[in-house]
């Protein structure tokens, strides 16, 4: 990629990922007319606001830049900087990570920095990619936030969902099926005044209880066909794991899965199944779960692409 594709990539980035749509204010309502409307002579409008001075030819030039919060040491890396983060650890090779704070590195205590800058080039190709794909999801996560008030909007198994706060209702919260184009409505018992922290938690205590019941649905559909058998389930809140499975059968599935189409959390569930017969991610695995989920590979691709709303 050249410098200036690089810069103006970074100035008007692809739109990607899954952002659910929010029905317009006026959805579903008819717009009256007033009766009698008053004219006002016409006013001067304020002159527009001076636009920004432009940019100067070497700060559209500039590099890419990415810097871990724990970075110390900083590499030119093609037409990027990247700060990143050192550790000294006891191992035989240089390791990487690339997450959504930025690149770390750990290298063993003898190899010295210029080996591990050597060794950071080598594999610019690949942390460039990575680092790319980290900030594009961030941002994505950063745009699919949910505003907790009423009105706000999350996606439901694959689908628009819109709290709606209702004293009426009770609490626990109901759901109504969406109608004429407008999505499904969650009718949780607060006022219109209730706070973002009641009236996140009341939805993440609907949503928990709604995993649970499909989670198990699934889990015993799942299982015969694997020829396996669960013994428990937990739920999960992690950020990074959608779930885990211990050779005892018990199963740990994030409740925040319930954000995505039953397809992908079909596969989450097959994935940890097979686990009890396989206990690694060995060609053998990957066969197991292909026996009841055929399309794992593009599924496991839409949790990686299509980031779950943040909730904080």
């Amino acid at each position: 990629m050249s410098l200036i594709q690089l810069v103006l990539d970074l100035f008007d980035p692809p739109a990607q990922g899954f952002t659910p749509k929010q029905p317009p204010a006026h959805a579903g309502k008819a717009l009256k007319a007033p009766e009698s409307v008053a004219i006002e002579p016409p006013q001067k409008s304020p002159p527009p606001p001076p636009p920004p001075p432009p940019l100067s030819l070497g700060e559209l030039l500039a590099p890419a830049s990415f810097r871990h919060p724990q970075a110390r040491r900083e590499l030119r890396l093609g037409d990027a900087v990247v700060a990143y983060a050192l550790q000294r650890v006891r191992r035989r090779s240089i390791g990487f990570t690339v997450s959504a704070d930025g690149l770390s590195v750990r290298a063993p205590t003898g190899v010295t920095l210029a080996a591990v800058d050597d060794a950071l080039r080598r594999k610019s190709g690949w942390i460039l990619r990575k680092l790319a794909e980290a900030r594009e999801r961030q941002q994505r996560e950063e745009h699919a936030r949910i505003r907790w008030q009423d009105g706000a909007a999350l996606p439901y198994l694959g689908a628009p969902l819109t709290v709606v706060l209702d004293p009426a209702q009770g609490v626990a919260g109901v759901l109504r099926a969406a109608a004429a184009g407008a999505p499904a409505e969650l009718r949780i018992g607060l006022p219109a005044s209730a706070g973002a922290a009641q009236v996140r938690d009341a939805v993440q205590a609907w949503l928990m209880h709604q995993a649970r019941a499909h989670f198990t649905e699934r889990l015993d559909h799942f299982a015969p066909l694997l020829g396996v058998r669960w013994s428990r389930l937990r739920l999960s809140n992690a950020q990074t794991r959608w779930g885990s499975a211990k050779t005892d059968g018990s199963i740990r599935l994030n409740w925040r899965l319930l954000h995505y189409r039953p397809a992908v959390i079909d596969y989450v569930v097959a994935h940890e199944l097979a686990h009890l017969r396989v206990m690694d991610h060995s060609p053998r695995f990957w066969s197991t779960v292909a026996t009841v989920v055929p399309d794992h590979a593009a599924l496991r691709r839409c949790l990686r692409d299509e980031p779950a709303p943040r909730w904080d």
